[in-house]
């Protein structure tokens, strides 16, 4: 009988051949059960059910297993074998029981505790729904889902594996999710185990000057975004608004003019109503657009669904530096066609920044010194929260390690559980490299560049809340120092348990053509992976995590989140829910310490910084400083120290007050560049009328009127001359650095992913 299923897909949401002779198997081992050998009748019965089959799928159908035993049950039923269909049944049940206690007892053994918030994001975004919108599926069943699905790759390179060796690497990945130890990112969290299967967060799409070329791009974009990812594109091939067009004798209308239409489409697609699709859009600094670029943001709503990005050269930075000109370069000819003054466009993009956070700076020759491929082409573009650099076609899933659950107490003290660290670092490697087999791709162009490159994107978050838990500011020297050594060594495990999976499954496919290739010398690197870690904001899994958001300070120790979900009101427009957030560890202390009351709480909920606030002790306003409190420069400091190890790029948002000036962020810009940063985003604060963190009381007294020059009146701190107790704060921080406590929140401003 000819069989027009090509392929099935298994219970773990692999996509396999379909094979007739297992149906004929799983019928035999059931007419034995009930005392029968009969291979004649099961292959009967077999080509029954396959009859079914092809009855009520076609070519394109991809069955799930569960719909084919069903099938299988009711030709046995018809068949008249009712005791072969009995015996058939309880099979399958015994091996949903036996793997049902099996979680029963992870579930029992490890307590996952979620605050009030993580359930709403949860149930509005990953739990399992029914028809009607009621949530089918616990925290730890979706974990257990998630963890199934994506220890299933094993079976890629060990189909023999036995069931418990294979269920051993299951609750490996289970405990270190149920335990919020490390998360991956949203879209693995929502589609692992499930119809769509696609769980990479980020790609990007080549824009190239043709028409089709363009709008195959955006019907891309918009089966990327149904899937949960989100895109990056650099339109710098775009030839210039007003040039001719051979083709239909008109004129070009520009890059900004199609960006509008990616932004359409995504505006359409609300990503299985989970959350909004976001964009990353790039112009390189040389294209002769660059001005409309820059400014094609200025009003607030306008290409909602794009954060941008200016391109920025070396050639650029050391114009500006010397005060010169450079040229514009049409992308069709590659020629010179003008120059423009470079201090002039560095001061319309600080000075639109400040206006309201946009445009971004990527450098990209930073980014492409570190680029592991370069025989491949250069990256030309990053996801949209600009931590995920990658090639036209490529994409990357990413997960996080949460800080927080490596503190472990010591006397009187809290220190790092390195080994714990080391574990998790493994263990995350492990899962994420799995996933790359797991996904289900959008393109066959994404899945070829993915898997020859197989980039993973392991980062971190909690290391605010870890610091507070060290007693180390935010803003000081010791912070910079534990930031260093944490990369540093999650960069290290990274690569070693990259080597230690490429002795078990191979090297990445494009390793010969890679950095890493270098023959004849011991430097050779043989890893799994061609980069292996990423800071992303982790803007909702920090909420199920119940941490703070990446590398980010606290925007305030209390505040609003409003957290979109992509169900329109009446109006079309995304809801967003309000989500309150309150600091548990500033709580803990301020009970503990004895100064907690329920009027500070709400001044310190109106307020959101404690460092204007009478009754709280000096060294506790130290160690809890907020984005509002922390200097520009601080900010910078903390986002290169960790760059120093990380592969990719790190995703921080350098806070200003309302009252900061232009000025505050060209120097920003500057000190960026030169600590070797790889992009930098600057939001201030109240600049637009719709933020994703917000606190209490609009943080505008002092406003500046003069957005040319420096606030004279910004506060001090003056608790910064005082000596901090030696009693609660770290011994190498008896003497803290000075620091201007006047620059808050941060999270990529439309980047909730």
């Amino acid at each position: 009988m000819v069989n027009k299923i090509i392929k099935i897909k298994k219970r773990d949401g692999r996509i396999v051949p379909f094979n007739k002779s297992k149906i004929t198997n799983a019928i035999y081992k059931a007419v034995r059960v009930v005392g029968r050998k009969n291979g004649k009748l099961s292959r009967r019965l077999c080509d029954q059910a396959v009859a079914v089959l092809n009855e009520r799928f076609t070519e394109k159908d991809i069955p799930m297993v569960e719909e084919i035993q069903d099938i299988v049950e009711e030709v046995l039923i018809k068949a008249g074998e009712s005791q072969t269909a009995k015996a058939y049944i309880l099979y399958r049940q015994k091996r949903k029981e036996i793997r049902e206690a099996k979680y029963f007892l992870l579930a029992q053994d490890i307590k996952t505790t979620l605050s009030e918030n993580a359930l709403k994001v949860l149930e509005a975004r990953y739990l399992r729904k029914d028809a009607n919108g009621k949530v089918q599926e616990t925290p730890q069943k979706m974990f257990q889902r998630v963890a199934s699905n994506i220890a299933a790759a094993e079976k890629i390179y060990n189909p023999k594996i036995s069931d418990d060796a294979l269920f051993m690497i299951e609750e490996k990945f289970y405990r270190m999710m149920a335990s919020l130890e490390f998360l991956p990112n949203s879209p693995t969290l929502m589609n692992a185990g499930g119809a769509l299967q696609q769980l990479s967060a980020c790609f990007v799409l080549p824009v190239e000057d043709d028409m089709a070329s363009i709008f195959e791009a955006v019907k891309n974009t918009a089966l990327i975004h149904q899937t949960g990812g989100g895109t990056g594109f650099n339109f710098s091939r775009l030839r210039p608004k007003g040039s001719p067009v051979k083709s239909t004798q008109g004129i070009a209308s520009g890059p900004i003019s199609f960006m509008t239409v990616f932004d359409a489409a995504t505006n359409v697609v609300k990503q299985g109503g989970k959350r909004r699709g976001a964009n990353m859009g790039i112009l390189r600094i040389d294209h002769p657009d660059i001005l409309d670029f820059i400014v094609c943001k200025d009003k607030e709503g306008m290409l909602p669904n794009f954060n941008i990005s200016v391109a920025v050269s070396d050639k650029f930075m050391e114009a500006l530096e010397n005060n010169g000109k450079y040229d514009l370069i049409n992308p069709k000819n590659n020629q010179s066609v003008g120059k423009l003054d470079a201090t002039e466009v560095f001061d319309l993009i600080t000075k639109h920044a400040w206006n309201n956070g946009e445009p971004g700076i990527i450098f990209i020759d930073n980014i492409n010194r570190d680029n592991p491929t370069p025989k491949f082409g250069p990256i030309e573009s990053t996801n949209p929260c600009a931590e995920q650099p990658l090639l036209p076609f490529e994409s990357c899933n990413l997960g996080s390690i949460n800080l927080t659950k490596v503190i472990i107490k010591k006397a009187n003290s809290r220190k790092i559980n390195w080994n714990k660290l080391k574990r998790i670092i493994h263990d995350a490697v492990h899962f994420l490299d799995n996933v790359i087999d797991m996904n289900h791709y959008p393109l066959p162009a994404i899945e070829i560049m993915t898997k020859g490159n197989r980039k993973i994107g392991l980062g971190l978050m909690g290391f605010a809340d870890m610091l507070i838990k060290l007693s180390i500011p935010y803003d000081s020297d010791r912070a910079l120092r534990i930031a260093e050594e944490i990369m540093g060594f999650i960069q290290k495990e990274a690569k070693e348990a990259s080597a230690a999976i490429a002795v078990k499954r191979g090297l990445f496919p494009n390793f010969r053509d890679s950095v890493y290739d270098v023959s004849g010398t011991m430097n050779t690197v043989k890893v799994r992976n061609a980069t292996v870690t990423t800071i992303a904001p982790t803007g909702t899994i920090a909420v199920i995590a119940g941490c703070s958001s990446g590398i980010e300070p606290h925007f305030a120790l209390a505040y609003t989140r409003i957290s979109y979900i992509a169900q329109n009101d009446n109006n079309g427009a995304d809801k967003g829910v309000e989500l309150v957030e309150v600091n548990p560890l500033f709580e803990e202390i301020a009970k503990k310490r004895g100064f907690y009351d329920s009027n500070l709480m709400k001044e310190v909920a109106e307020k959101g910084s404690v460092q204007d606030i009478k009754g709280i002790p000096v060294d506790v306003k130290r160690i809890f400083v907020t984005s509002l409190d922390i200097a520009p420069e601080w900010h910078i400091k903390i986002q290169a120290a960790f760059q120093k190890y990380v592969d990719n790029a790190v995703s921080k948002t350098i806070n200003f007050p309302f009252s900061a000036a232009v000025e505050d962020v060209k120097k920003s810009y500057l000190l960026a560049y030169k600590s070797g940063c790889k992009g930098v985003t600057i939001y201030r604060n109240e600049s637009r009328k719709q933020q994703v963190l917000n606190i209490g009381k609009k943080y505008k007294e002092g406003e500046n009127k003069n957005p040319e020059k420096p606030d004279s009146k910004k506060p001090v701190n003056e608790a910064s001359q005082e000596i901090i107790p030696e009693k609660i704060i770290d011994p190498e921080l008896k003497n803290p650095e000075p620091y201007m406590p006047d620059l808050p929140p941060g999270s990529c401003p439309t980047c909730t992913i």
